[in-house]
């Protein structure tokens, strides 16, 4: 080959590769210039592909809270099961059951818990107290003659001036039963309904009471629940007469076993029930419902929604199943007081329930065990459904409070402008506009708007998606979301004058 040639195709080599390369380049430019969609289905993303700057996409999860992760890390499943055997060694825990013998009855598990509860408080530095909430329940269709019950209260007070009079409660029922609520005689060991739920309480108190949180969280145990949800419908009545600002609660009732009377087994699922329409709306509220939606954006489901985003986030090993349902068909638990005076509350339950396990009396039948005993719950699935709970208060308690007074203009347009109230507290760094398609359960996009009260969604229609405003804090603690309601129409002012008198 001549050295003229050589040289030639050498360059013509060159070339090749020079436009080989800037064709690759130019093809990552456009590759990575395109918007990343969280739900391809969405309407939402076809207006995002049309105006990726308008539509942004649902940022990544925030950082995790080391405090959370922390608490998380120390509940602990042989704690639970201590405190499982020694309720079931109480031989029953019936409402009606003997309050003054020191080694069975109800009052023996009353006088044990209110020890425990004082025992976790001493880590807290006086910031947690510890009551007996004692009232006589009068006599009832469960409840043969009068009665004193006692629901024990253990109440971490915030630190933060502004958010200690918020305050987030969550319980289980320490009362037990057989096959009959008003036998108060026979041994009803309540093993997991409800001593589980009453378990995890207090092991989340023993936990948090040394950890400090700017709102106030409430760890109760109450009785009655088997005689018609009496304990919890006395303190929900006794907050409500007295304008506690109660934000969420929780109620844990039977999370004690992962393997259902189905045969399925699941220690990795925890259900957690919220009503849509709320409990207590009103006649006007629920035709405004009606003509603007709204049935799924309740404050109970949007609890609920906050629960499975922070409980999977902290707690990977389990998934928050939601329930939209207020509770399992036909039955009702101790968040029920709640939502019929207008707090957001929900229940969480195993996944798969054993009947042979719940209200009945201990036997051997047909070769079957029945009875509610210690040997069919799952210490170590209790513990993460406790941990669940613990993440989703300690991420309530720490965060600002969910906005206030959310509004939709009553006006036509292709736009939609949001109002809310400002937040009071004095680490706010701003607030968030959540969206998501009408079919879909959970917010999918955010857009951070910084610390104002409107913010306009251009090109977007309420007509078309789901809002709702969240607030965020300094450290990224983010409050659960707030659905706008629709604002008061304004008077018009083109009718025509009417004539004087």
């Amino acid at each position: 080959m001549r050295p003229t040639q050589a040289k030639r195709i050498r360059r013509l080599a060159s070339f090749i590769m020079a436009a080989f390369l800037l064709c690759e380049l130019l093809i990552v430019t456009v590759v990575s210039a395109q918007p990343k969609f969280a739900s391809k289905s969405s309407a939402a993303v076809a207006q995002q592909k049309r105006d990726p700057g308008r539509f942004p996409m649902r940022p990544a999860k925030p950082a995790r809270n080391p405090q959370i992760s922390k608490i998380v890390t120390e509940i602990d499943p042989k704690n639970i099961e201590r405190t499982i055997r020694k309720l079931v060694s109480f031989g029953t825990r019936n409402t009606l059951s003997d309050q003054n013998d020191p080694n069975r009855g109800i009052g023996a598990a009353r006088d044990w818990l209110y020890a425990e509860f004082q025992q976790a408080a001493a880590q807290s530095g006086g910031r947690m107290t510890v009551e007996k909430q004692t009232f006589e329940q009068p006599k009832a269709a469960r409840v043969p003659q009068p009665t004193m019950l006692t629901n024990i209260v253990a109440t971490l007070k915030g630190t933060q001036a502004e958010s200690a009079n918020r305050v987030y409660v969550v319980s289980g029922h320490y009362d037990s039963m057989c096959s009959s609520p008003s036998d108060a005689k026979c041994d009803a060991p309540g093993a997991n309904d409800d001593a589980s739920g009453t378990a995890a309480v207090l092991e989340m108190a023993r936990v948090m009471a040394k950890y400090q949180f700017d709102a106030t969280i409430v760890f109760m145990t109450v009785p009655g629940e088997e005689q018609g949800l009496l304990g919890a419908t006395h303190f929900a009545e006794e907050a409500k007469k007295s304008n506690t600002d109660i934000e969420a609660m929780f109620t844990n009732d039977i999370i004690g076993s992962s393997l259902g009377g189905n045969g399925l087994h699941d220690p990795h699922t925890v259900r957690v029930f919220s009503e849509g329409v709320p409990s207590n709306e009103t006649p006007q509220e629920a035709m405004t419902r009606r003509s603007v939606g709204g049935e799924n954006d309740s404050t109970s489901r949007q609890l609920a929604r906050f629960i499975k985003e922070v409980g999977e986030q902290y707690v990977t090993s389990m998934k928050v199943w939601m329930i939209y349902r207020r509770d399992r068909y036909g039955r009702g638990g101790d968040h029920q007081p709640f939502l019929e005076r207008g707090y957001a509350a929900v229940r969480f339950t195993e996944p798969n329930e054993n009947y042979q396990h719940q209200h009945q009396n201990v036997r051997i039948q047909d070769g079957i065990q029945y009875g509610d005993l210690p040997q069919f719950d799952d210490f170590n699935y209790i513990a993460d459904v406790a941990r669940v709970n613990a993440a989703a208060l300690a991420a309530l308690a720490s965060a600002p409070a969910r906005p206030k007074n959310v509004t939709f203009p009553s006006g036509l347009a292709n736009d939609t402008p949001i109002k809310w109230d400002a937040n009071k507290e004095p680490d706010l760094a701003g607030y968030e506009i959540v969206w998501r398609d009408t079919t879909e359960a959970t917010w999918t996009h955010s857009q951070s708007v910084g610390n104002v009260q409107t913010f306009t969604m251009k090109g977007m229609s309420k007509d078309n998606f789901f809002f709702g405003v969240r607030a965020v804090d300094k450290e990224g603690n983010r409050s659960p979301v707030t659905y706008p309601r629709q604002a008061p129409r304004a008077p018009r002012t083109d009718q025509p004058a009417q004539p004087s008198p």
